[in-house]
């Protein structure tokens, strides 16, 4: 969705409101994805020499969990608020994705809401135990010995190694 916010600015005197769908399936989220689209809110309110805008969406995330390799399924939410004056749209530094013509790109910045929000690391639960080191197996199904009960290492040559490790 465009919104022409130097039009808006400039001759705004009622507030804005629009409810759109949005298709991020074909972003990457640091390997998370977002399979369906998102219904997202913006309103954009004039204040005097200001406009304050609101961005909100909830969306289904998709990804595995960084330490059992499980499908994890978890739901994000993304509220942003941005106040801007005439001059912030000349200014190069203005954080928001805005064009040449002043107009936001409302999906954009739904987009990047979205990738600050998502965590970098998903996980199944707090306490996953991860996979066995040895064989690969869930911490849980592992039937692997305890670390400590293993008195030798495989190869004698690396002996020395485990003498460091004490």
């Amino acid at each position: 969705m465009q919104f022409d916010l130097r039009k808006f600015i400039v001759s705004g005197t009622k507030p804005y409101a629009a409810e759109f769908q949005c298709d991020l399936s074909a972003k990457d989220f640091a390997g998370a994805r977002i399979e369906q689209p998102v219904t997202a809110r913006f309103e954009a309110v004039p204040d005097g020499e200001e406009i304050r805008m609101t961005l909100r969406a909830n969306a289904l995330v998709h990804g595995e969990c960084a330490r059992c390799l499980d499908p994890v399924e978890r739901e994000e939410t993304v509220q942003a608020e941005w106040t801007v004056r005439e001059r912030d749209l000349d200014d190069p530094d203005f954080d928001l994705p805005l064009n040449e013509k002043g107009h936001l790109d409302v999906d954009e910045w739904l987009c990047q809401g979205f990738m600050f929000q998502i965590p970098t690391v998903l996980l199944c639960s707090a306490d996953c135990p991860g996979l066995c080191p040895r064989c690969g197996k869930k911490m849980a199904e592992c039937t692997c010995p305890p670390a400590e009960a293993e008195a030798e290492p495989a190869d004698a040559r690396l002996a020395i190694l485990k003498s460091l490790l004490n």
